[in-house]
């Protein structure tokens, strides 16, 4: 039995989607904090167990039972590493043979501001005695849907990555590799560094889009502090807005981007090339 955590979300979905084409239904399960959700994935035989990060009690029961379980990180703020342990104890405390769990590029190395919580659930994991595999995936090109968006309409977009180059792919290539990994053979005690085959600067990104939509796209680069400052103008809360800043200084120095090639082999395939998946974005 097979069971994928947050398997609502927006990674998780495509995850399970990919679980139903390799194993039958009654073999999955989906944990959710919320099982009206998931009423689809019942309604096509897959098992809908509650399962809420701050209940442990709802977790053990969400893992009675399972061979393997995918921990699909939570995006609570401050709140992710507890919640993190919750997940990690329910499932030693289950006899999970396997837990799969979506860290970070280079957890364990990265100067990143959102991987302290990764790399101490990666050594929470490592502690439990529970074989383990990490995905340490890296950026999603989703991340820039409202980018994209609000440079057609604006002609630019700013950020402060210079010309440090990503290796951002569509979830689906990350959903890929985690049913890989489920599914497959040989994945215990392993370490993925997750990232395209291609990765591209901020530049290339507003050339993608142009050539996609037909409308000129540039991209204006900023010091991380003022691009911090503008995201805060626009709207977003100051840890978010730090968050993001921060992620453009690591693209900056390299640290969103990867030449290990473990993501095309976990899934078969060269990864989704940037004109692919920008055009998908501007169709969007």
């Amino acid at each position: 039995m097979i069971v994928v955590t947050g398997a609502t979300g927006q990674l998780g979905r495509l995850v399970v989607e990919g679980l139903l084409k390799k194993v039958p239904a009654a073999e999955v399960v989906a944990a959710v904090r919320d099982p009206a959700k998931a009423a689809e994935f019942a309604a096509r035989g897959v098992q809908v167990r509650r399962a809420d990060y701050e209940d442990p009690a709802s977790l053990a029961a969400a893992f009675a039972g399972a061979d393997k379980v995918l921990l699909i990180s939570s995006s609570t703020p401050g709140g992710r590493l507890a919640q993190h342990e919750a997940v990690v104890a329910a499932a030693r405390e289950a006899g999970v043979g396997h837990l799969a769990y979506t860290s970070v590029l280079a957890a364990d190395t990265t100067k990143l501001s959102l991987a302290p919580d990764h790399k101490a659930t990666e050594e929470a994991i490592r502690a439990s005695g529970v074989p383990f595999t990490f995905l340490r995936n890296g950026w999603y090109t989703e991340n820039y849907a409202q980018t994209i968006a609000q440079a057609l309409a604006v002609g630019s977009f700013a950020g402060a990555a210079g010309d440090g180059r990503l290796g951002a792919v569509p979830r689906i290539d990350f959903a890929e590799a985690a049913v890989e990994v489920l599914t497959g053979e040989g994945h215990e005690g392993k370490v993925y560094e997750l990232a395209g085959d291609e990765p591209f600067s901020y530049t290339d990104l507003a050339a993608a889009v142009t050539a996609a939509s037909g409308t000129s796209v540039t991209y204006q680069d900023l010091p991380v502090g003022q691009y911090r400052q503008i995201l805060v103008g626009a709207g977003l809360p100051e840890p978010v807005a730090a968050m993001l800043a921060d992620a453009d200084r690591g693209i900056a120095e390299g640290e969103l981007a990867s030449t290990s090639g473990d993501l095309s082999r976990l899934i078969g395939r060269p990864t989704t090339p940037l004109a692919e998946a920008v055009t998908a974005l501007v169709k969007n």
